[in-house]
C-alpha cells in the first residue's frame, strides 16, 4: 500500500517472522504501523472453547491492524504469520507524520481502511443468517474481486485452505468440505488438484 520507498524514507525497519510466530497479542497496545513484504499474515481470535475465528489474512503489500492505531485502543485480536513472513515496521508517531506529509497516500490509508469496513459488515450479515454454500461464495468472491484483482470472468485459484475458509465464515470444517462438495455438483466452482477454482 506505502511504496516501499517511502516507508524506508520514513525510517521503518525490515523484520522477519518465523511460522505461526506472533507479532503482537490481542488486547496489546499498538505502537507500529505494519505492512506486509512477503509471506502471510492472519489476524484471529479464539472463543471461549478455543474455535479460532480469522479476522483477516495479509499478504504482499497489504497493512495491517491500523484501526486501533488511529483509536489509540488495544488490539482486538492478534497477528501471526501463516508462514514465513517479512514485514515493515515503523513507529506510530512517524506514520502519522508520513500521512500528514502525503496526503494521497492518506487517502489511500483511508479508502483501504474503509473497503475492510465494509467487507466485515457484507460478512457480518452473511454469517448471521445466510447458508453455508452461501457464505463460502461471498468470501471466495471477495478475495478474488477486492484482494486479487481478478477479473469476473477469469478463473481464481483459492489459496486458502478448507480449515482458513471454516475460521473466516465460522463455519466448521467439515461443512465446508460439504458446501464445496454441493457447489461442485451445482457447477458453481470446481476442484483442481485439492484447490478449489472459481
Amino acid at each position: 500500500m506505502i511504496p516501499e520507498s517511502i516507508l524506508k524514507q520514513y525510517g521503518a525497519l525490515k523484520i522477519t517472522l518465523g511460522k505461526k510466530e506472533v507479532l503482537f497479542t490481542e488486547q496489546s497496545i499498538p505502537r507500529y504501523y505494519f505492512q506486509v513484504i512477503s509471506g502471510k499474515i492472519k489476524m484471529n481470535n479464539f472463543n471461549a472453547d478455543g474455535k479460532e475465528f480469522i479476522q483477516g489474512i495479509f499478504t504482499s503489500g497489504s497493512s495491517f491492524g491500523e484501526p486501533p492505531l488511529f483509536q489509540e485502543l488495544a488490539y482486538p485480536a492478534q497477528a501471526e504469520a501463516v508462514e514465513e513472513s517479512s514485514i515493515w515496521k515503523l513507529e506510530k508517531g512517524t506514520f502519522f507524520k508520513l500521512l500528514k506529509e502525503n496526503p494521497e497516500i492518506h487517502l489511500q490509508v483511508t479508502r483501504t481502511l474503509a473497503a475492510r469496513l465494509h467487507y466485515k459488515a457484507t460478512m457480518v450479515a452473511e454469517i448471521s443468517s445466510e447458508s453455508p454454500e452461501h457464505r463460502l461464495l461471498r468470501l471466495i468472491d471477495y478475495f478474488k474481486e477486492h484482494i486479487h484483482n481478478i477479473p469476473v470472468n477469469k478463473p481464481y485459484v483459492v489459496e486458502l485452505s478448507r480449515q482458513q475458509l471454516a475460521d473466516l465464515t465460522g463455519l466448521r470444517v467439515e461443512t465446508v468440505i460439504r458446501a464445496v462438495k454441493a457447489l461442485e455438483k451445482k457447477g458453481v466452482l470446481q476442484i483442481q488438484a485439492h484447490k478449489i477454482v472459481r
